[in-house]
């Protein structure tokens, strides 16, 4: 049976075993039903023609994962950014693992989508932001047809999160091939500033693909840092769908490092919708083998005075290939719009692939608008002068590459995660320099 049908055939016994009030159910409905009309994405559609799903999607998976497995924290400390105070929602094979987990509801809501979907107490948000500023294409409407679990996070106005927020989801192979649809709603309220993490992480080399949709609302003046850590093994893939919606003067982030994964796929979308927001979409990407990660970043720029900022990086070795679309539609009343687009790429291997398509759309004309994209080797002339100097040749490559992905990381505010990323970054590039970034 093809995947398809088999996602169409189960979600009737998925209904029957959630305990869900009827908007949901009605919003589930719905998207079952444009999924079933969209089927999964080809490469005929113009947003996927470098992506192609073909290889990941012939796998049997197990849609519901029946058998559940433990965790031992020492296993997965690595995973975890564990020399900060954070709490932290987990996810074991898409079941929520209270044991590795530290939520809250003392002043702010850090807990589970599930608990939310069927608490009177939480109605009004589920109401008011689920499934509000996701868009349904194909791969969103597929995971909102099976929203259940997944991350919760309510922040009341004027409240200043002290500790981070680790979302994690781990698949430990318990089945032979395993697709996990994650579900997070994060909603930030007036004045008030958050910090997210979220990773994804595979235990095993079985067959894995992770289908994900955050929905992120912030309300007038809030501050919402938010970073994806993406270093999968060859066996998983992931597409992540987030959607941003910002209210007047506030400022969203997002940094996505993507180092390992057989298919990568990021669908950014942010949606402007009060004067005077700040966008901040950052990202570095070091690839290997026949690693592919594919960027497609949206900032929809609605009113006037506003501003967005994308700088994304990648290096490429091997036979990895790198795909980055990237679209500002600035619409007539958005005048005073600031916005910034680069897209900077390195090819260390000759086979090596990079597909690069920045776009601006700019219906006023009162704007500062810039984009621009590179795709190149490293320099020569700055090679020869380091190896000059004693640097031996490797040393020297990676502290070009280094400075070259510096910009993304100097805007990284949690000086425990920026240590972590300067190490992968440094495994990836197979060296120890010795230093921080």
């Amino acid at each position: 049976m093809e995947l398809k049908e088999k996602l169409l055939s189960s979600y009737v016994a998925f209904e029957n075993g959630v305990n869900i009030n009827s908007d949901v159910h009605e919003i589930r409905t719905k998207a079952l039903k444009e999924f079933e009309n969209l089927g999964f994405p080809t490469k005929k559609l113009e947003a996927w023609k470098y992506t192609s799903l073909n290889s990941i999607l012939k796998e049997d998976y197990s849609v519901f994962p029946q058998k559940e497995n433990t965790v031992e924290f020492k296993d997965v400390k690595k995973y975890f950014i564990h020399d900060i105070d954070s709490y932290k929602i987990i996810f074991i094979d898409g079941k929520y693992s209270s044991f590795l987990s530290e939520t809250t509801h003392d002043g702010i809501d850090v807990c589970l989508l599930s608990s939310a979907l069927t608490n009177a107490k939480h109605k009004p948000v589920i109401e008011n932001y689920f499934n509000k500023t996701a868009k349904q294409d194909n791969m969103t409407a597929l995971n909102t047809a099976f929203a259940n679990e997944g991350a919760f996070i309510n922040i009341p106005k004027n409240t200043e999160v002290v500790k981070p927020i680790q979302v994690i989801n781990f698949a430990t192979g318990n089945t032979t091939a395993a697709l996990l649809q994650p579900r997070n709603l994060i909603v930030v309220g007036e004045n008030s500033h958050v910090q997210i993490l979220e990773r994804h992480q595979s235990l095993t080399e079985n067959p894995v693909l992770t289908n994900v949709v955050t929905e992120i609302s912030a309300e007038k003046r809030a501050h919402v840092d938010y970073y994806k850590i993406q270093n999968d093994n060859s066996s998983a893939s992931i597409i992540d769908n987030t959607f941003v919606a910002q209210e007047r003067d506030t400022i969203c982030s997002v940094h996505t490092f993507s180092f390992g994964g057989k298919i990568v796929r990021n669908n950014l979308n942010f949606y402007q919708n009060g004067e005077h927001v700040d966008s901040i979409l950052k990202g570095i990407t070091i690839l290997e083998d026949k690693q592919h990660v594919d960027h497609h970043t949206l900032v929809h720029h609605l009113v006037p005075n506003c501003e967005s900022h994308q700088d994304y990086k990648g290096i490429y070795a091997d036979k990895s290939t790198g795909v980055f679309n990237g679209k500002v539609i600035v619409e007539k009343e958005a005048q005073k719009t600031n916005a910034y687009q680069q897209n900077n790429n390195v090819l260390v291997s000759d086979k090596a692939t990079m597909n690069a398509k920045p776009q601006l759309e700019i219906f006023a004309d009162d704007v500062k608008c810039s984009h621009g994209c590179t795709i190149g080797q490293l320099d020569d002339q700055a090679l020869f002068y380091m190896q000059q100097r004693g640097i031996p040749k490797k040393e020297a490559k990676a502290l070009l590459m280094y400075a070259f992905a510096n910009t993304v990381l100097e805007s990284v505010r949690i000086p425990e995660l920026k240590s972590r990323i300067n190490k992968l970054i440094a495994q990836k590039l197979n060296v120890d320099l010795g230093f921080d970034l």
